[in-house]
């Protein structure tokens, strides 16, 4: 009896319950898990102490680091895990934040990052056809764009290739190595006048509503564990009229990207892409297709003028 007190003691606190939560779908270590709930490193060391000494998780070693993961025999873990709402917004959030964190883990750990650094991007590291990709892109763009936002920037490619059209430029990106290789390329290359890149969840761009005149989301979106959200943000901050522009890869039975680069979806066809855009205000423009290895769509989007935004938090640039 005291082992079943000593669990039901240690799951009944909020934060250590999401931790059950997230462990029970994936291995985190403690780094992942501050990113991922936001809380300091001490303070989550704590709940996972005693959610280890309690038997709930399993504390394993690999390494300088140490990953945890629902405990074989936690039956009461699972038990109580099984009664929570899976439409609970905290929950779900923090079930975003670990499909992100596990996706930059993935790119970063990539032997193409290590060796081309500033030079990385998704579409060289899958053998795609950059250069036919990017000038499909560019002819979708306007020859003139007042301010440009690119929604999981990487390393500032597109940036760089836009540099010229913009009177100024924004890239956000969650991963801080991601964005330590864009400010060195764009300060290279004599851009950091116009280009920018800052540190931002794409679910929750602390940006104005309609601040932009241009969003693009490039190879990003089959990382999203939510699509449809990360659109419906993309639209918040696209002027009325102003063009959101997807570039992701098309259906396909490369089960290995899922696995080996944390991709969430097998690509995406034009229905599920045409009902998200259109849920989150926008009417879809003619679809782009580049063949290549994997095929690559470009999916062009106009804002409807008109459509309600809700709040969101100012910044000034």
């Amino acid at each position: 009896m005291n082992d079943l007190l000593a669990q039901l003691r240690a799951a009944a606190e909020p934060t250590r319950l999401r931790l059950l939560a997230l462990c029970a779908r994936g291995h985190f270590c403690v780094s992942d898990l501050c990113e991922v709930l936001g809380q300091s490193q001490p303070r989550l060391s704590r709940h996972l102490k005693l959610l280890v000494e309690a038997g709930l998780l399993e504390r394993v070693p690999e390494g300088a680091n140490a990953y945890f993961q629902l405990a074989p025999g936690a039956e009461l873990a699972r038990m109580i895990l099984a009664r929570l709402p899976e439409d609970d917004p905290l929950l779900a959030a923090d079930r975003r934040q670990a499909v992100r964190v596990a996706a930059e883990r993935a790119r970063e750990a990539s032997d193409s990052f290590h060796r081309d650094g500033a030079d990385w991007d998704e579409m060289r590291a899958l053998g795609l056809p950059a250069t036919a990709i990017e000038e499909a892109l560019l002819g979708l763009l306007p020859p003139a764009i007042p301010r440009f936002l690119d929604i999981g920037t990487g390393t500032g490619r597109l940036l760089e290739l836009i540099a010229d059209r913009v009177d100024r430029a924004i890239g956000v990106d969650a991963s801080r190595d991601m964005l330590a290789l864009a400010r060195a390329r764009l300060a290279e290359r004599g851009l950091a006048e116009r280009c920018a890149v800052r540190q931002a969840d794409m679910y929750r761009l602390p940006l104005p509503d309609a601040s932009f005149d241009v969003v693009a989301l490039q190879m990003v979106l089959h990382y999203a564990e939510d699509p449809a959200a990360a659109l419906a943000e993309a639209a918040r901050v696209l002027r009325p009229d102003g063009l959101l522009v997807v570039t992701d890869l098309a259906p396909h039975d490369r089960t290995d990207l899922l696995e080996r680069h944390a991709h969430r979806w097998p690509g995406f066809d034009d229905a599920a892409l045409a009902g998200w855009l259109g849920a989150a205000g926008c009417a879809e423009l003619t679809p782009v297709t580049v063949a290549g290895p994997l095929a690559v769509r470009l999916w062009p989007a106009r804002r409807v003028p008109g459509l309600a935004v809700p709040d969101a938090p100012s910044l000034t640039f």
